[in-house]
């Protein structure tokens, strides 16, 4: 190879050289850039690892009492946003930023709800006021029991001066003051309300007093994911408001077979009745209206009497106790017994028609009454209805009600 060509392979040989080496000293100053000693908001990734969101972002399972932590190693934490997301009150989770503004924490005795999916959000600065944000989810362990409260009376009711709100559980409740706790019964104008357990599955709210005609009640249900035993979380959240209505009480004397109807404490009318015979006597005491049908059947085989009746049309038929105490229309006994002589099986009898009329004195109480409406009983050769039959918690003293509470 002559003196020319040897020089023209060299230089062709050489000359990647300058972009090679451009190209190493870029990329050394790159990693020179990332692993120096800056800010903590330098590289984008760098930027997520910043903020420490425990628990990590798309976690699920997480149990209702955490962990839940957000840390930065150095800096500051400038705000910190937990919510609840997917649910229509979008509920912030309460707690506050430590001292040094290097942490958040959740207020002590914070729970988070069940089966429920949360958002973090937090923003955290450095000392040259350079910014980051980062935004987690995390979802919660779904409960494997939960129970309900089936309540009394219903949302939005007109009701008589005598109702009881009354919750009966679909699973015994051992936690009793955690469930008391989370239900809030408030009146509008205000009055004490307290609450009455009946066994670990039943639980009742009244005044001292009947409450006062136009009172506004409000019952707040917050049993969704309190533990009412363990294990078995509530799922329940939500708010049934009713009205009080006129006040209306009558009163039976099982004696003279009357039941004098008192609105707003005037006598409106006097009916004749027949009661429960000396074998199968009616209840004593104050009983609340909990049901009204306008026909209904009664078999006295679902309250312990065997094949002694079976009537498929009983008019105007008015619910008094759980055990089956009714005030009904009464369109088979003859006449005369009304206002003379006792004859029912334990029910307070109204004169009635065949599939029931309005003019007749059964038809005419039956259209005057409300759900919470008191029929009080007196001159029973029988005792005194239990207060947890139906309705019957006004037979128990003030002192004695507020006893039953869990939170006394």
């Amino acid at each position: 190879m002559n003196h020319v060509a040897k020089k023209a392979a060299a230089h062709r040989t050489a000359a990647p050289a300058g972009p090679v080496l451009l190209a190493v000293l870029v990329l050394l100053t790159l990693l020179t850039g990332c692993s120096g000693t800056g800010s903590f908001m330098g590289g984008k990734s760098g930027s997520r690892e910043a903020i420490r969101i425990v628990p990590a972002d798309r976690a699920e399972d997480v149990p209702a009492d955490g962990p839940l932590e957000v840390r930065v190693p150095d800096g500051r934490l400038e705000s910190v946003r937990v919510r609840r997301i997917e649910d229509a009150r979008k509920r912030d989770v309460p707690g506050a930023l430590a001292g040094d503004g290097r942490s958040w924490a959740p207020a002590k005795g914070t729970r988070l709800g069940l089966a429920a999916k949360y958002a973090v959000d937090a923003v955290a600065v450095d000392g040259a006021g350079h910014r980051v944000a980062r935004h987690t989810t995390f979802t919660t362990a779904v409960p494997e029991h939960r129970f309900i409260g089936y309540f009394k009376p219903e949302n939005r009711a007109t009701v008589g001066t005598g109702m009881i709100v009354s919750f009966e559980f679909s699973h015994p409740v051992t936690r009793r003051a955690a469930v008391e706790r989370a239900i809030r019964v408030t009146a509008d104008p205000p009055v004490a309300v307290a609450g009455h357990w009946f066994g670990r599955s039943r639980l009742d709210f009244r005044p001292a007093a009947y409450w006062e005609p136009g009172t506004e009640v409000t019952v707040d249900i917050g049993l969704r994911d309190v533990e009412g035993a363990p294990g078995v979380y509530g799922s329940q959240d939500k708010t049934v408001r009713f009205t009080v209505g006129r006040e209306q009480i009558s009163r039976v004397d099982a004696a003279a077979h009357t039941m004098e109807v008192r609105r707003d404490g005037e006598l409106v009318s006097t009916l004749p009745v027949t009661a429960g015979s000396d074998s199968t006597s009616t209840y004593n005491g104050r009983m609340v209206v909990s049901e009204m049908h306008e026909v209904t059947r009664m078999n006295g085989d679902t309250v312990g009497f065997g094949g002694e009746y079976d009537i498929k049309d009983v008019p105007h038929a008015i619910r008094l106790t759980g055990s089956g105490t009714f005030l009904h229309g009464n369109y088979w006994s003859d006449d005369e017994v009304f206002g003379s002589s006792n004859v029912s099986h334990g029910c307070i009898g109204l004169r009635d028609v065949r599939g029931g009329s309005g003019s007749t004195p059964a038809g005419w109480f039956f259209d005057r009454t409300l759900v919470g409406d008191v029929v009080e009983v007196v001159n029973s050769r029988d005792r005194t209805v239990s207060p947890d039959n139906g309705l019957g918690g006004w037979n128990l003293g003030w002192s004695r009600w507020r006893a039953g509470s869990a939170l006394r």
